[in-house]
């Protein structure tokens, strides 16, 4: 890839989040060589991405650095030129998101997040389509070296649209980071100390090695984990959780740590321990959301990301994190600002990244989108091979690439049988629901959302919404 100049242009598609991307602005500040750079701030509404510009020019200013600091809801000019691209953008907002999660629940499938997998995740991807089929087009045009740095859900669905699309994305999340953390605090071994290898896919990525100076950690973790998170009981004094986790707690909190029975479960069973919490790792899988005395056995405190983003306090939230980096400007743990750092000094970074698998990872289709280790210099992002997975964790990959292909399938082609096919193929949709439940469900979720899903996704005139057999 052409060298990144010294003052690169970085463009955030989305910048008008209620928290996010403002934290995410504080990491690209926190790094010397990057405060000099141009900061497009973009996104369709005035008000919130202009709300955010101004906190971080105050950020700026409070700290003394030359950032130059646009905000804009004109794609195109955002993307003009632009070395790196950022997306981080929810499209449709909360009332889209309450049809991801309403509907599937009164047919029966509780979705404590929902955004990823599922068929929230996969409706959530379908609407996005049109606006990541824009960002393409524009950007081939007017960066067509840009790196694109993906942190919307879904990740695997989006990351690989993107690539598909022919643009250059990696795509980021914080679970690798969040877990091994999690893991050397409950073990009690310094995180410096320790050695680590994830590989899977998002959310469902799998820790193959755990070490301390040779030590094999896993013996411990195994019966520490076991130990601490009996069945049915839930942990006591934990900390709250906003749904923000560019930072990560110092002690347990009521996302991560501290109600660990589903995670512990899957690696007593399958040897390996899962990247992505327990609230959320329990959607990808069929065994834990069977009912609701189940669901209550195996996470008694319930994390329901929805109602967490339906009361957010948007300004107040910018508020609390303009204070706390005036305070203390120091990068969270997301690798974006890595990324961009590496690309403009050739400072070498060892990141997590959403990337093809092309052979990465060797017993998963070639089509999938999976998180393996990532060199970063200023030759770009380079993907690691990781070879095989142990035959158990690929089986279990290959449960949700194959919604997630499915779906991507739908939007590359505008087939809308791939559609039903990827509700259908979801492990716990399947656990629960029968064909013709899911056919109802799938129909009603596409009238719902069919003001944003592109013209060959629209629901078919013949589709007739049925009542669900059963209520949640």
């Amino acid at each position: 890839m052409p060298d990144i100049a010294a003052n690169p242009k970085i463009t955030i598609i989305g910048a008008g989040g209620f928290v996010f991307p403002f934290r995410l602005i504080g990491d690209l500040m926190s790094f010397p060589a990057l405060r000099g750079a141009r900061l497009c701030l973009m996104d369709i509404n005035s008000d919130r991405v202009s709300r955010v510009a101004a906190a971080s020019r105050e950020l700026a200013a409070h700290h003394g650095f030359d950032v130059q600091i646009d905000s804009t809801t004109d794609r195109r000019d955002a993307l003009r030129d632009a070395d790196v691209v950022i997306i981080t953008f929810q499209v449709g907002g909360i009332e889209s998101y309450r049809h991801d999660v309403e509907i599937p629940r009164r047919y029966g499938v509780d979705q404590t997040v929902g955004d990823t997998v599922g068929p929230g995740g996969v409706f959530r991807f379908l609407r996005s389509v049109g606006a990541y089929e824009a960002i393409a087009a524009d950007a081939l045009e007017l960066c067509p070296d840009a790196q694109f740095i993906n942190y919307a859900n879904p990740m695997a669905m989006a990351t690989a649209f993107l690539n598909a699309k022919g643009l250059k994305a990696v795509g980021l999340c914080h679970s690798v980071q969040g877990t091994t953390r999690m893991l050397a605090r409950t073990l009690g071994v310094p995180y410096d100390d320790v050695n680590y290898v994830c590989a899977g896919i998002n959310h469902q990525a799998w820790i193959l090695k755990f070490e301390r100076d040779g030590e094999d950690l896993y013996p411990r973790l195994r019966a520490t984990m076991k130990a601490r998170h009996l069945r049915g009981r839930a942990a006591e004094d934990l900390l709250s959780d906003e749904g923000d986790h560019s930072e990560v707690a110092a002690e347990a909190s009521n996302y991560e740590g501290g109600n660990e029975q589903v995670r512990t479960s899957i690696m007593a069973t399958f040897g390996y321990f899962q990247t992505e919490s327990s609230h959320h790792a329990s959607e990808y899988l069929p065994y834990f959301r069977k009912n609701p005395d189940l669901v209550s056995e195996f996470i008694p405190e319930r994390w329901d990301y929805f109602e967490i983003c339906s009361s957010h306090d948007e300004q107040g939230d910018i508020d609390q994190q303009l204070t706390k980096l005036k305070e203390n400007l120091a990068p969270s743990v997301e690798y974006g600002a890595t990324i961009v750092n590496s690309l403009v000094t050739g400072v070498p970074s060892v990141i997590y990244g959403n990337v093809p698998n092309a052979s990465l990872i060797t017993n998963l289709p070639r089509e999938a989108c999976v998180e393996v280790p990532c060199l970063v210099d200023k030759n770009g992002v380079q993907p690691v091979a990781v070879g095989d997975l142990p035959l158990q964790l690929a089986a279990l990959n290959r449960t949700n690439i194959g919604v997630q292909t499915a779906a991507v399938r739908a939007a590359l082609m505008g087939d809308l049988d791939n559609v039903y096919h990827a509700v259908a193929l979801d492990p716990l949709t399947a656990a629960l629901l029968t064909l013709d439940e899911i056919h109802a469900m799938t129909d009603e979720l596409l009238i719902a959302h069919a003001a944003l899903l592109p013209e060959a996704l629209q629901p078919r005139s013949s589709s007739s919404v049925e009542e669900p057999a059963s209520a949640a």
